[in-house]
C-alpha cells in the first residue's frame, strides 16, 4: 500500500516513528513533510495529504498533529476523502470496515508509540465491507456543501 503522511510541528515525533514502521512492514511511504519541529499550520499539511489521495486513488493517507482533530477536520473538506481520527485499535477497524476511510488521522499527545501501532496494524488488517455500508458512504459523498 501506498502511504502519503505528515504532520505538523506537534507530530514529528509519531510521524517519524510511523513512516519507521510502515516501512518495515513494506508499505511506500510518501513523507509530505514538515522534517523538524519548526512551528508550522496543520492545514498546509494535511491539505497536501488530501490532494495526493485523491488524486492517487489507491493509496491511503495519514495525518498527525497534537490531537488529530485539526488535522481530520482540515482533511474532510475535501469531497471523497473519509479522514478519521482513531484513538485505538478498534476505531481503526470500523473506520476502514463502515466507514471506508481513506485517511487516518491521530494525535501524538494523545497516543504513544505502542498504541499507534496497533492503530495502524488494524488499519492495515480491515478492509471496507461494503454492504449496508455502501450506501451510508454515498449518501455522505453526495453531500454538496452551501
Amino acid at each position: 500500500m501506498k502511504f502519503y503522511i505528515a504532520t505538523d510541528h506537534a507530530g514529528v515525533d509519531l510521524k517519524d516513528y510511523t513512516v519507521k514502521l510502515l516501512q518495515q512492514k513494506g508499505h511506500e511511504i510518501v513523507d509530505l513533510g514538515p522534517y523538524n519541529k519548526d512551528r508550522v499550520d496543520y492545514p498546509d499539511f494535511a491539505i497536501k495529504v488530501a490532494k495526493s489521495v485523491l488524486g492517487d486513488k489507491e493509496s491511503q493517507g495519514i495525518l498527525i498533529c497534537g490531537s488529530g482533530i485539526g488535522m481530520s477536520i482540515t482533511a474532510n473538506r475535501f469531497r471523497g476523502i473519509r479522514a478519521a481520527l482513531c484513538h485505538d485499535a478498534y476505531t481503526a477497524k470500523v473506520a476502514r470496515e463502515h466507514n471506508d476511510a481513506n485517511i487516518l488521522c491521530f494525535g501524538e499527545r494523545i497516543v504513544g508509540e505502542g498504541v499507534a501501532e496497533s492503530i495502524l496494524d488494524s488499519w492495515l488488517a480491515s478492509s471496507f465491507q461494503g454492504g449496508r455500508h455502501m450506501g451510508r458512504v454515498e449518501k455522505i459523498e453526495a453531500i454538496k456543501a452551501d
